[in-house]
């Protein structure tokens, strides 16, 4: 396999994988944005555009959950106190 192969599969593993743990820490959620970036520049570069362009679009969304979880367990933190 090339390294462009290798690249693509290491996004969508990463992918799959900070998918699968979300629930633990809104951190995942952010790395599930980070490899979604990772896979649209994969998409971009293999020639892919419509894989490319979604996957950006569900790294934008990631960003915007993880922003949203960060911001509620901060506010259960300042509840506690």
């Amino acid at each position: 396999m090339d390294a462009l192969t290798w690249f693509g599969l290491f996004a969508v593993s990463a992918m799959l994988l900070t998918y699968s743990m979300e629930e633990r820490s809104h951190w995942f959620v952010l790395g599930f944005a980070v490899a979604c970036a990772l896979g649209s520049v994969y998409g971009f570069l293999q020639g892919a555009w419509p894989f490319g362009l979604v996957e950006a679009v569900w790294a934008g969304v990631a960003l915007k959950r993880w922003r949203a979880r960060r911001r509620a367990s901060q506010d259960c933190g300042e509840a506690l106190k």
